[in-house]
């Protein structure tokens, strides 16, 4: 493992309903789910994409902040 994760970005998701799913999706070949999280109303994570996490997957109502700025899923 390098002392620089590939990418290492970091995202914040903040939930604005109960039960939003976060679920981390491998790199490589086969992309697979690898993790999984939900979170209710009110709560934050702070996500990282690393050597092992390519993507992020996000079902419910949502704030997402990057460095790009941020977006909310359609109410």
């Amino acid at each position: 493992m390098s002392d620089h994760p590939i990418g290492g970005e970091y995202i914040v998701v903040k939930a604005l309903e109960n039960g939003v799913t976060i679920i981390g999706l491998t790199r490589g070949r086969d992309t697979k789910f690898h993790h999984s999280e939900k979170l209710d109303k009110g709560e934050i994570m702070v996500a990282q994409f690393t050597e092992h996490t390519s993507a992020i997957k996000i079902r419910g109502r949502v704030e997402v902040l990057t460095k790009n700025g941020k977006i909310r899923s359609d109410d």
